[in-house]
């Protein structure tokens, strides 16, 4: 019997012996941007940072995403994911080992700025490798790379920060966020060897291929369709992250790490959903899927921007991650499968640029309206949004419109 279990068990991990490795990788990878990035936004409020200080902070970490993650694209399928994620990992390392050298509001967003420059070759090449995995390991796991990765960066990151900065302070904090960064460069190219790159790599970088991208881009109405409901997404995201906790700190008299748990239940309940329903996405189709999300979000906009009670924040949390990890689901499947005919390393180039402008809208947009009708009152702003992508999806055919010139469309898949 002993035999026969490690027999199993050995077969086991032969056959997921990449989804294994990929999962702890990407969540290792997400557990060092989660630490930093509750770090940023404890050291901003530590520095006496205000309302438009933390929107420029918040801002600057998505500048050279919005700059690089295209041209990363190119790159990954000129010379594969492996040498571009450990030299940015070591890059960013570098970074975060400046960022506690100046203690000022400024270099602080300078140093976010610059760093932001370097985090496209991780995120950019991890997503390659997944979209061309997931052939061999099924769409119904399309959700796996988002929900590893946001062990590490939601569920994970936010306590660990909070802990460390308890017993070490903002600079070891910040020390330690290097570190990770050097472990999972040091681990990538275990896990990017089963990455299968062109003999001859028909794209190159060059201003010509980087117009081509936002041409494609424009022209696919499927691809433009997912870019559209990711950009909208990755914006309330985001101003959700950076903002809840100075919300609940200002707002409610939260402590700390109190505040910080708000961003950890959301993330818990995000990953769980992605990793739980594919399965569901996949039996009731993307529409109703689709406007099933919609409406969990609207609920969870309604809870986080009217609560006055703070338990309806924590509900609000929830509300807020299932919805998210709902439209995630869906849309991870779409980019897989839209990079199977377009290319892998372009289509997650533009996925890469999608949701980091969605970031960069809702740090920036966000806080600027936060700061003329109160950062919660910014939750219900985001309500008219996705009831228009709702009432869009409602009144389109489910069959999408041609693509561009030699790019087949994918179907919208509707209900059976």
């Amino acid at each position: 019997m002993p035999g026969t279990i490690t027999l199993d068990t050995r077969a086991f991990l032969q056959r997921h012996r990449f989804m294994l490795s990929f999962v702890l990788l990407n969540a290792l990878a997400g557990l060092g941007v989660g630490v930093a990035k509750v770090a940023t936004t404890l050291y901003a409020l530590d520095l006496g940072s205000s309302a438009s200080q933390l929107s420029l902070i918040a801002a600057a970490q998505s500048v050279g995403v919005l700059l690089m993650s295209i041209p990363v694209g190119v790159l990954v399928d000129q010379f594969g994911p492996r040498r571009l994620f450990v030299s940015g990992s070591v890059l960013v390392a570098a970074g975060y080992l400046l960022v506690p050298v100046v203690a000022a509001p400024f270099y602080l967003a300078l140093m976010s700025m610059l760093i932001s420059f370097c985090m496209p070759t991780r995120f950019v090449s991890l997503n390659a490798v997944f979209m061309q995995q997931l052939e061999q390991v099924g769409v119904a796991r399309a959700g796996w790379f988002r929900g590893s990765h946001m062990i590490g960066f939601f569920l994970l990151g936010p306590m660990l920060a909070v802990a460390i900065l308890g017993v070490a302070g903002f600079a070891a904090t910040f020390w330690i966020v290097a570190a990770l960064f050097v472990l999972t460069g040091a681990l990538a190219p275990l896990v990017m060897r089963v990455y299968r790159r062109p003999a001859v790599p028909t794209r190159k970088l060059s201003l010509a291929e980087l117009r081509s991208q936002f041409v494609l881009m424009w022209r696919d109405t499927d691809l433009r369709s997912v870019c559209v409901i990711e950009f909208v997404a990755q914006a309330l995201n985001q101003f959700y992250t950076f903002f809840i906790v100075a919300i609940a700190i200002k707002g409610y008299g939260m402590a700390p790490a109190t505040a910080a748990s708000l961003v950890s239940v959301q993330g818990a309940v995000f990953v769980l959903a992605l990793f739980t329903l594919g399965a569901l996405a996949a039996r009731l189709g993307q529409v109703r899927f689709y406007l099933g999300s919609y409406a969990v979000l609207a609920l969870a906009l309604a809870l986080l921007g009217l609560s006055r009670w703070p338990v309806l924040l924590w509900l609000g949390a929830g509300c807020l991650g299932l919805g998210l990890g709902m439209l995630q689901t869906v849309n991870v499947s779409r980019f897989a499968h839209i990079g199977a005919r377009a290319g892998r390393g372009s289509i997650a180039g533009i996925n890469a640029f999608v949701g980091p402008s969605g970031s960069f809208a809702g740090s920036v947009i966000g806080g600027a309206l936060g700061a003329w009708c109160g950062l919660q009152a910014v939750f219900l702003l985001f309500v008219p949004l996705f009831a228009m992508l709702g009432w869009r999806l409602l009144g389109r055919d489910t069959a999408v419109a041609p693509a561009a010139a030699g790019v087949p469309a994918v179907q919208l898949e509707s209900e059976s």
